[in-house]
């Protein structure tokens, strides 16, 4: 297992996976380890994915200040895989929350990022609100599931403020396109996956700067794909839109009949869609 050496000595653990000119992948939950995201559809059969678990998840260390864990500081931890590298400058993939850490890279080292890809986004990092009409709206797109009553009902609740973790787990199905053995396998993975502590510092207070990251944004003239799924109400696609036109050259694709997770929704069309804008 490779590692590299953060700036205050936290080892941080990379997994690669296939050939090419390597693409750095960013994994979110917040705070995920980087075993979810699998081998992205096969993209490794087009690019060498360079998956690096954050500090604190998966086979990384752990830091000694817990303070570290927040979205800005992580931008280091990036900048340090790429000097790692040997890379001048790098292609980046960031899904979720760790699209959040992707932008805040690119508002900081703009002239390190050729191509930027983000997966599903999470609008943190770019002060987005997605509204409850906006997600009940993108969940009664699945209004003839089966599972689709209970699910509705506890996003709901969620909605109106009175969240529990038995609402959270209930609306599970809305984030993938099939509700299927590979798609619970995938969500009953998660919490295992994902160090609750450092999610709950990942977008504290200072994390993100909206203002300062969409000027950036705006001055980044290099190739930026934005990829939403069509049944994504983590992200939905009208919101995606208005994050892509943030950039003054991306492209903006909904991937039909996706969720959250693409890759598995359709690895065929994700694979073509990232390999097309990745080369």
């Amino acid at each position: 297992m490779p590692y590299v050496t953060a700036y205050d000595g936290t080892e941080l653990a990379y997994h690669v996976f296939g050939d090419g000119p390597p693409l750095i992948c960013l994994p979110g939950g917040p705070m995920q380890a980087s075993a979810y995201l699998g081998d992205l559809g096969g993209l490794h059969g087009h690019r060498q994915l360079i998956m690096l678990d954050l500090r604190g998840t998966g086979q990384s260390g752990v830091p000694e200040d817990p303070a570290s864990y927040r979205c800005d500081r992580l931008v280091a931890d990036v900048e340090a895989l790429r000097g790692h590298l040997g890379l001048d400058r790098v292609d980046l993939l960031g899904h979720s929350g760790g699209a959040n850490l992707a932008v805040r890279y690119v508002e900081h080292h703009p002239d390190r990022v050729g191509k930027l890809a983000l997966i599903t986004p999470g609008p943190m990092a770019v002060g987005l609100t997605i509204s409850g009409d906006l997600r009940r709206e993108t969940a009664m797109l699945r209004r003839d599931e089966t599972w689709f009553p209970e699910a509705f009902a506890a996003l709901e609740t969620i909605v109106a403020g009175r969240a529990t973790p038995d609402s959270w787990q209930a609306i599970a199905p809305f984030y993938y396109g099939r509700w299927n053995a590979a798609a619970r396998a995938h969500r009953a993975a998660e919490d295992a996956q994902r160090n609750q502590e450092a999610a709950a510092v990942y977008g504290a207070e200072g994390a993100y700067a909206p203002d300062t990251t969409r000027a950036a944004l705006a001055a980044f003239g290099q190739p930026v794909l934005l990829l939403a799924g069509e049944f994504d109400l983590n992200s939905p696609p009208s919101a995606m839109a208005e994050f892509a036109g943030l950039f003054p050259d991306a492209r903006f694709v909904v991937q039909p009949g996706a969720g959250h997770f693409p890759w598995l929704d359709d690895p065929e069309r994700f694979r073509t869609t990232s390999a097309a804008f990745l080369g």
